[in-house]
């Protein structure tokens, strides 16, 4: 059975909006290497893109935290604790 997760329309756009300015971080430092431009400069540009994809994930497990896990607790199902633990080790 496939796991799902409804959100909130607001949330929805955020995330799109975040990851739609992630891809043009990313097309940026295409431009930057197909122009030859210095390592430092694009590698400041690939840390920046980074730190984005950290923040995503942390808006998505927040979201997580707050709605699935709770709901999972609330309605007697504690194993979603262990997908949680198992969740933070591959984010460390």
């Amino acid at each position: 059975m496939e796991k799902k997760t409804e959100r909130k329309e607001e949330d929805k756009k955020l995330l799109i909006t975040r990851l739609n300015r992630i891809s043009g971080q990313i097309e940026g430092v295409k431009k930057m290497i197909d122009a030859d431009r210095y390592c430092d400069d694009i590698l400041i540009q690939l840390l920046a893109i980074n730190k984005s994809i950290k923040s995503v994930a942390n808006l998505v497990i927040e979201k997580h935290m707050y709605n699935c896990v709770l709901k999972n607790v609330k309605n007697g199902n504690t194993e979603i604790l262990g997908e949680v633990a198992e969740m933070f080790k591959r984010f460390q």
